[in-house]
């Protein structure tokens, strides 16, 4: 019967209805399964992304160190000898011969270099013909001085004799006078005489003067005159040589900034090193840090000098060196890296690390990690070092002292020896 009822017309529409309504079915079956899925896709793709963000950092540690901390300071500078003079000419004329060269070594009132001698020994001649002639002009007068005088007395004598009636009165003062004049005319020879005698000494001077001579025994560094040459001495005296006195002693003259001249003083010890000898250092002493300040470039800084032992002449003057100042020796201090007290964690990361692991907690459990250790609210300006403790970072308070740019002096603070600080964050392991 029911045969009979499927061919029918109407059982056949009935049919095809259940079939359209099954078909339907299925494909909203497999929408839904395929939704399901991509969610699932996108959930552990979410998954593993937040375990990534989420994943441990890693870090680089270094070791406290008990150790001796140097201190020092750098400045550059050119090394000079610790005796420089420059040699000139108080008088013009031709130079007549030069006796000394570059690198000679000289003693005192050695002759370096002679004027031409022509015009001041005419003026010489002169001078003391000049001086001659007021020396016989002197003998003329004290002869006329002595007649005067005698014939005063004669007068005198006569005078007494004739019971005052001769000579006259007029005779008298006449033969006074006459006197009188003769020794203002010797006083006028003998200071002739001392003026010619001035002018041949400031003849034989010059005479002098043209002889160049040596001031110290040293060597010459520098020679700026030539046979031939004429010195014009007229406003100042020009530099014709430039004398070292011992080489063996130099000095370097450095400039030190101002922002570590408080740290430099006297009797401090340096070395340092030139380009001319690579490798080698050189000791050196502070002897004087000036309180005058100089600019250069915009840039104040202090001239300090440092003495130096050039036994072997190895250093010559004008040499750039740079010295390194030590300034504080510190024995048995303990020291951390000056990049461990910079370091900081970010601060995001705690809480990023926390929201991976509750999510990945709730959708594949797994045993719990200890929480990030969170910094501690304090003054930002008290410094600190970071630790590990159980893989994670923890702050510690110190006091610090001394630095020499790279390790700095822990005075306080609960570190020893031996423990490592964190210097920098790196990139994040699963």
């Amino acid at each position: 019967m029911s045969s009979q009822t499927t061919n029918t017309p109407q059982g056949t529409a009935l049919h095809h209805v259940l079939a359209a309504h099954s078909a339907k079915r299925s494909v909203w079956r497999w929408i839904f399964w395929l939704l399901v899925l991509l969610a699932l896709a996108g959930l552990v793709f979410f998954m593993l992304r937040s375990e990534k963000q989420g994943a441990t950092p890693l870090f680089t540690t270094e070791a406290v160190l008990r150790d001796t901390l140097v201190v020092t300071v750098s400045a550059t500078g050119n090394l000079q000898p610790t005796n420089k003079v420059d040699v000139g000419s108080e008088l013009s004329g031709i130079v007549d011969q030069v006796f000394v060269d570059v690198n000679d070594q000289v003693r005192t009132g050695q002759v370096l270099a002679r004027l031409d001698l022509s015009k001041i020994m005419d003026s010489l001649a002169k001078s003391r013909a000049n001086l001659e002639a007021a020396t016989a002009q002197l003998a003329q007068s004290q002869a006329t001085v002595a007649e005067n005088k005698a014939d005063l007395e004669r007068l005198r004598t006569v005078q007494r004799l004739s019971a005052g009636k001769m000579p006259s009165v007029a005779e008298m003062l006449t033969a006074e006078a006459n006197l009188k004049r003769a020794v203002a005319a010797e006083a006028v020879a003998k200071a002739s005489i001392s003026q010619a005698r001035a002018v041949v000494q400031s003849d034989e001077t010059d005479l002098r003067k043209a002889s160049i001579y040596s001031p110290i025994d040293g060597v010459v560094l520098a020679r700026s005159v030539e046979p031939g040459q004429t010195v014009a001495a007229s406003f100042q005296a020009p530099v014709l040589f430039t004398l070292a006195e011992d080489l063996s002693k130099m000095e370097l003259q450095v400039d030190v900034d101002e922002a570590d001249v408080g740290q430099v003083q006297e009797g401090q010890n340096a070395t340092f090193g030139v380009d001319a000898w690579p490798g080698r250092k050189y000791t050196a002493t502070i002897t004087r840090v000036s309180y005058g300040s100089q600019e250069k470039d915009n840039v104040i800084s202090y001239l300090t000098i440092l003495t130096v032992n050039n036994a072997d002449l190895s250093l010559r003057p004008g040499m750039t060196g740079t010295a390194e100042i030590t300034t504080l020796t510190q024995k048995n201090a303990l020291l951390v890296p000056n990049a461990a007290l910079r370091f900081s964690p970010p601060e995001h990361a705690a809480s990023t690390a926390q929201k991976s692991r509750s999510l990945s907690l709730a959708f594949m459990p797994r045993p719990p990690r200890q929480p990030v250790a969170q910094q501690k609210k304090s003054d930002s300006s008290t410094p600190r070092v970071w630790i590990l403790r159980e893989g994670q970072p923890v702050p510690v308070e110190v006091r610090t002292g001394a630095t020499n740019g790279r390790m700095t002096e822990i005075l306080s603070g609960d570190l020893q020896a031996g423990t490592e600080v964190i210097t920098e964050m790196l990139d994040t392991a699963p």
